[in-house]
């Protein structure tokens, strides 16, 4: 008798330590979703600007964004540390709707590194290059409609606010697209990012675009035509955080008008899908 009461003391021992344990492992599991989740991560990138976030480590994503005439590009990042990133993306034009597809001649690559951690009173900073460019590719001048970032600077300092967190980036950046337009001057971008009820975003961007301003309507030559007229580019989207993963966005692109080659300002959709190794 003894001996049968002691065994079934120790079957009963063993379920309620495994069933603990299998509540410990679910509530961890419930966590790391919750910490890596789009619901609480602040966006690596604006519209076009970076911010100086990164992806976590052991994660990677996948994004697919639509750019003015027909567009389309692709592009994936991996987190290899907390402060390290590596990306490629590839991309072209006329890939939605009608005529023959034009692609990018080559592959871009992006590499950002967060120097600074963020602090309650210290931004986080990070350094990188980005050198993919958007909208139409001119081949003849070596450049994009809006070019890439080339290699750049940026700080970005988070706020929370009750359920609302938002955040401030401010940036330098020096493009490698200047080869014939000689437009190669170092420029400055600020940006904020609002979200509300954990599910959908506000972002907003202003690049001075000191590097494409040479637009010249009594001189108008292959350069000038396809030059920014000076007044920067101004860009806004919204992102809806679809599931733990998946993020949904719409962008409004040149609501400034910042180019006489254009009709109205650029409209864009965007997927990004994150996922962990």
């Amino acid at each position: 008798m003894p001996r049968f009461v002691f065994t079934w003391l120790a079957v009963i021992l063993m379920v309620t330590s495994l069933n603990a344990q299998t509540d410990r492992d679910q509530d961890r599991d419930l966590e790391v979703r919750r910490i890596y989740s789009y619901d609480n991560m602040p966006p690596r990138q604006l519209i076009d600007c970076p911010t100086a976030a990164t992806l976590p480590r052991a994660s990677f994503d996948f994004k697919m964004r639509t750019t003015s005439n027909g567009g389309l590009i692709a592009q994936t990042g991996i987190g290899l540390h907390r402060k390290f990133m590596l990306g490629v993306s590839y991309g072209g034009e006329q890939i939605l709707g009608e005529g023959k597809a034009s692609w990018q001649d080559n592959i871009a690559f992006q590499v950002k590194y967060q120097l600074i951690s963020e602090t309650t009173v210290l931004p986080a900073i990070a350094i990188g290059y980005d050198g993919q460019g958007y909208g139409e590719n001119f081949s003849d001048l070596k450049r994009f409609m809006y070019k890439s970032k080339g290699f750049y600077a940026v700080a970005s300092k988070g706020y929370q606010t009750y359920q609302w967190s938002s955040g401030l980036h401010a940036g330098v950046n020096y493009s490698l697209e200047s080869d014939v337009d000689k437009d190669d001057d170092m420029t400055i971008f600020f940006g904020a990012d609002l979200s509300l009820q954990n599910d959908i975003s506000l972002v907003a961007e202003y690049d001075l675009a000191l590097n494409d301003n040479k637009y010249d309507k009594a001189n108008l030559n292959n350069v000038t035509m396809h030059s920014g007229k000076g007044w920067g580019y101004f860009n806004v989207g919204i992102r809806w955080i679809f599931s733990e993963r998946l993020e949904l966005g719409l962008d409004f692109e040149n609501l400034f008008e910042n180019r006489a080659d254009v009709n109205s300002f650029t409209r864009g959709l965007r997927i990004t899908y994150l996922e962990f190794f």
